[in-house]
């Protein structure tokens, strides 16, 4: 009897739960601004800081991974990761876009989200890396904390594909499809 009562309630939230962010597909991402730091940027073996927007990922097809700053939400994905590493997309047509949220860092540990944000920019020159002190992107798009959200887009900006949590294999593939039919 108390199911009954209940499974109303829990049909009614589910939609909520399952699409807590507000990215549309074939739309493009909520526009946001992040000031304080930005995108990560090369200068000769040392790494600076210069003012990012969304707006900018216009252009090439990317795949945006927006997460938490903690290492559970850089691991929940690595194995998407990997495979785009092990893809080799041209730099021309394509760009990986790593967004982390210090804001969502374990209290105590911001400096060290900074400074690994840093070392990875060095390891991978190639992709872009933004460091948002604040969490403007994660409360803009309204992600899920302490996770790891997928997007991909086209070159025109639209969402092709988002999932907030662990992407399973067929994920993948199919994130891996969508990039390689959208170049």
């Amino acid at each position: 009897m108390k199911m009954k009562a209940l499974l109303p309630f829990i049909l009614a939230c589910s939609p909520a739960i399952a699409f807590a962010h507000n990215i549309q597909l074939n739309s493009s991402v909520p526009n946001v601004k992040v000031d304080t730091y930005g995108e990560i940027l090369v200068e000769g073996k040392d790494t600076t800081f210069q003012a990012w927007n969304s707006e900018q990922m216009k252009g090439k097809v990317r795949i945006i991974q927006a997460i938490a700053g903690r290492s559970a939400a850089k691991a929940m994905n690595a194995d998407l990761m990997a495979a785009i590493t092990a893809a080799h997309f041209p730099e021309q047509e394509y760009q990986t876009t790593t967004i982390i949220n210090q804001d969502d860092a374990i209290w105590g540990t911001g400096s060290f989200v900074k400074s690994s944000a840093q070392d990875s920019k060095l390891e991978f020159p190639w992709s872009s890396i933004v460091l948002d002190e604040s969490g403007n992107v994660a409360k803009s798009w309204d992600l899920q904390p302490e996770l790891s959200a997928i997007i991909v887009q086209d070159k025109q900006g639209n969402v092709l594909f988002v999932k907030e949590g662990a992407l399973n294999e067929q994920e993948i593939q199919q994130v891996l499809e969508l990039v390689k039919v959208s170049l």
